[in-house]
This record gives structure tokens, sequence and C-alpha cells, in this order.
């Protein structure tokens, strides 16, 4: 059985500097996928489909260096209020590789980079599902992980603030 070099000892035997910040996608996989379809007859002939989105991310460390981030994607689409047409939810996740990064340079790449690469893959999925269970194709747009990291920050950081304020209080 052979053994794989890491990122790092690649760069060390090239002669480079171990000290460079790296980050590199090792594996990437479907870790659940589920596909719902309670409404296919009440959504037919008629589509006017109402889509909602939720995401969310979890970060696991497998190893010194090596995390495993999943992108929860979970899709409903309603036809009217009440009804639903179908759900899908995918777990699309992927080995990371990060050395040289620490503090809130990796919390961002491990809940902003990552998720973003995880994306287009988890938006695939959903499409393919969608297409399979009898619907029209669904396009998800774009999401601005950058942006729901600054958010989470500063939502972070006005609750220590409130919490600092909270204790000088008593």
């Amino acid at each position: 059985m052979s053994e794989e070099n890491t990122p790092v000892e690649e760069n060390q035997a090239a002669g480079g500097n171990a000290n460079v910040p790296q980050f590199a996608l090792q594996k990437i996989y479907v870790k659940d996928m589920s596909f719902e379809a309670p409404g296919v007859l009440e959504s037919y002939p008629e589509w006017k489909p109402k889509v909602e989105q939720d995401l969310n991310t979890e970060v696991g460390k497998i190893k010194e260096n090596l995390f495993e981030v999943i992108l929860k994607l979970t899709v409903t689409v309603k036809p009217a209020e009440d009804k639903t047409a179908f759900l899908c939810e995918v777990h699309q996740a992927g080995i990371f590789f990060v050395d040289g990064v620490e503090g809130v340079q990796l919390q961002h790449l491990l809940t902003s980079a990552a998720p973003q690469i995880l994306f287009p893959y988890a938006r695939e999925a959903i499409d393919n599902m969608t297409v399979r269970g009898g619907f029209p194709p669904l396009a998800l747009p774009p999401i601005n992980f950058d942006a729901i990291f600054a958010k989470a920050m500063q939502e972070a950081q006005a609750k220590a603030e409130a919490e600092q304020q909270g204790e000088k209080a008593h």
C-alpha cells in the first residue's frame, strides 16, 4: 500500500516554504440526499411555485489539518400556501486540507470559502432531483457566503459587546 503525501509534504519536497498558508480540497462527496414529492397532484397542471431555501454549514475536524465541511441545503417548493409540491435536501460534503491558518481566517475558510466550493455541487444535485421528480428544472441563485460570514461575525461581536455591557451593569 503506497503512502500519500499531504500538500505540505509535497511543498517541502519541492523546496517550498512550509509556512505558507495552504487550503486545498481533498475530496468532495454527497453525505446525504433526499427527495419527497407529497403534492405532485395539487401542483399539476398550474405551476407557480414559491421556493423556500434553508442553508446550514457544519464543520468537523478529522485530524490535524484535515476538516470535513458539510453544506446542508434544503429546498421546499409550494404551489400554494399550505401544500408542499416537493422537498429536496442534500448534504454536500468535502474534506479540506488547511495549514498555516488560524483563528478568524481559519473560520472564514471553513465557513465561507469551503461552502462556496461545495455550493455548485449541491445546486446541481437539487436541480437533478427536481427534474427526475417530474418537475421543471430548479436553478437556485448563487449565494454570497462572504456576506453571510460577515453578518455572522457582526452578530457575534454585537452579542459579545451586549454581554460585556450586561456584566458591567451587575
